[in-house]
C-alpha cells in the first residue's frame, strides 16, 4: 500500500472507531446520569488539553511565547463566538439567557458549537499528524492512528455528552461528531499534500484546540456544578472530573508505554 493509502485508511478507521466506541457508551446512558456525566466530560477535556494537547504543542512549538499567545487569542475568540450564539438567540434584557434563575435543561448550543469548533481543528491536526507519521515509517503511522483512536474514545464520550446538554438530540450529536470526524481525513490528506507547510501550522491549530476545551469546560460547564453545592454532590462531581482526567491520563501511559 501507498503511503496516501495508508493514511486514507487509518484517517477514516480512527474516525469511525472512536465515533462508534462513543456512540455505544453514550447511548445506553439514561438521561438521570447526564449531569454525572458532564462531570467526566470535564475531567476528559482537561485531561486531553493539559496532558496530551498542551504538551505535543509545546514540544512542536519553536517559540512557546506565540503558542501561548495563540491559547489567549483563541479563548478571547470563542467569548466573542459565544456572545454571538448568545445575540442570535435573544434580543431582549427579559430573555433567559440573561437571566441565570431561568433555565430550560440546556446551554442554548453555545458549549455544543465551542466543542464542535474545537474537535474540528484537534481532529484536523490528527490527520496531519497520522500523515507526519505514515511518511516517516508504516509500523510508526499504525502505531501512531491506534494511540489517536484510544484517547479520542473517552474524548468523543464526553464531546456527545456536551452536545446533549447543549440541547442537541442523540441522532444529531452523533451527525455532528461524525461531521468533526471527516476533519481527520481532511487533515491527513492535506497533510500529505502539504507536510512541510502545515508542520508550521500544527502547534498553532493544537493552541486553537485547546481553547476551545478550556472555554468550554471552565466557562460553560463548570458554573452548571456550582448549582448542586451539596457536599455529597460536590464530592461525587470531584471523583468524577478526577476520573476523566484519570482515564486520558491511563490511555496516554498505556500509549506510551507500549
Amino acid at each position: 500500500m501507498t503511503d496516501l493509502a495508508w493514511i486514507i485508511g487509518a484517517s477514516l478507521a480512527g474516525g469511525i472507531l472512536s465515533l462508534a466506541g462513543a456512540g455505544a457508551i453514550a447511548f445506553s446512558a439514561r438521561a438521570s446520569w447526564v449531569p454525572m456525566l458532564i462531570s467526566y466530560a470535564i475531567g476528559a477535556l482537561l485531561g486531553a488539553v493539559f496532558l496530551e494537547i498542551l504538551p505535543e504543542a509545546m514540544e512542536l512549538a519553536g517559540d512557546p511565547a506565540r503558542l501561548t499567545g495563540t491559547i489567549l487569542f483563541g479563548i478571547l475568540l470563542f467569548f466573542v463566538l459565544e456572545k454571538l450564539v448568545l445575540w442570535r438567540h435573544c434580543h431582549d434584557e427579559s430573555c433567559e439567557a440573561h437571566d441565570p434563575h431561568q433555565h430550560r435543561g440546556n446551554d442554548h448550543g453555545r458549549s455544543g458549537l465551542m466543542i464542535m469548533v474545537g474537535d474540528t481543528f484537534h481532529n484536523f491536526v490528527d490527520g496531519v499528524i497520522i500523515a507526519a507519521a505514515f511518511m516517516t515509517n508504516t509500523q510508526l503511522g499504525i502505531v501512531t492512528a491506534l494511540a489517536i483512536i484510544a484517547h479520542e474514545i473517552p474524548q468523543e464520550v464526553g464531546d456527545f455528552v456536551i452536545l446533549l446538554h447543549s440541547g442537541y438530540s442523540r441522532r444529531q450529536a452523533i451527525l455532528f461528531n461524525a461531521l468533526t470526524s471527516a476533519a481527520t481525513l481532511l487533515g491527513g490528506v492535506l497533510g500529505y499534500l502539504a507536510l512541510q507547510t502545515m508542520q508550521g501550522l500544527v502547534p498553532l491549530l493544537l493552541g486553537l484546540a485547546a481553547a476551545s476545551m478550556i472555554y468550554v469546560a471552565v466557562a460553560d460547564l463548570i458554573p452548571g456544578l456550582h448549582r448542586r453545592p451539596e457536599l455529597q454532590a460536590t464530592a461525587q462531581q470531584v471523583l468524577l472530573i478526577a476520573l476523566g482526567i484519570g482515564s486520558i491520563w491511563l490511555v496516554g501511559e498505556l500509549v506510551h508505554g507500549a
